[in-house]
């Protein structure tokens, strides 16, 4: 294995060129393949209706949850693509350029490790307010929220729990009961 600095970087016109799915972090790319087991998806879709159901914004129709794939272009050598994430931008383009307010990865077993490092880093460092990393299989998840530039974990759900999140500009929830069923 070649040693990180010598490792070629690209660059999100590269990334453009690409087939199928894939992540950009810092010039790398992370293949998004095999496609994610139907429990993944399941627990996707479940919390993004959750969020979409509780979701009440200052600004109606800019605040919205998306989920994968949709893209976050964070710089020109970083484009991811959250399970799930509430945006407060409007953009013609083909990705947004403002952090999310939130984000949800689901873990599956090719993308838990970079999850919970990689992109837990990643998000940390951009600033995004919360992050919430969910395991189907345990039917856990972990919230982790940012203070002081650093993410603390302030809560851990299982199956009966309930998240609220709130920011100055929206306000929603999880019922964890209604994504693990």
């Amino acid at each position: 294995m070649a040693a990180p600095e010598l490792m070629p970087r690209f660059t999100y016109r590269d990334y453009q060129q690409w087939e199928n799915r894939w992540e950009l972090i810092d010039g790398i790319p992370y293949a998004m393949a095999p496609a994610p087991y139907p429990k993944h998806q399941k627990t996707v879709f479940a919390v993004a209706r959750e969020l979409d159901r509780h979701l009440n914004c200052i600004f109606k129709n800019v605040c919205e949850i998306y989920i994968a794939p949709v893209d976050w272009k964070v710089s020109d050598t970083t484009v991811v693509q959250p399970d799930v994430a509430l945006f407060c931008e409007q953009t013609e383009k083909q990705y947004f350029s403002k952090k999310p307010l939130l984000i949800v990865e689901v873990l599956s077993r090719a993308t838990a490790l970079k999850d919970t490092t990689t992109k837990f880093e990643l998000y940390e460092r951009e600033g995004v307010p919360s992050y919430i990393i969910i395991d189907p299989d345990s039917e856990r998840a972990e919230i982790f929220e940012l203070h002081d530039g650093a993410y603390k974990c302030v809560q851990k759900v299982e199956k009966d729990g309930v998240y609220r999140f709130r920011d100055k500009e929206c306000e929603t929830e999880i019922d964890f009961k209604k994504v693990f069923t």
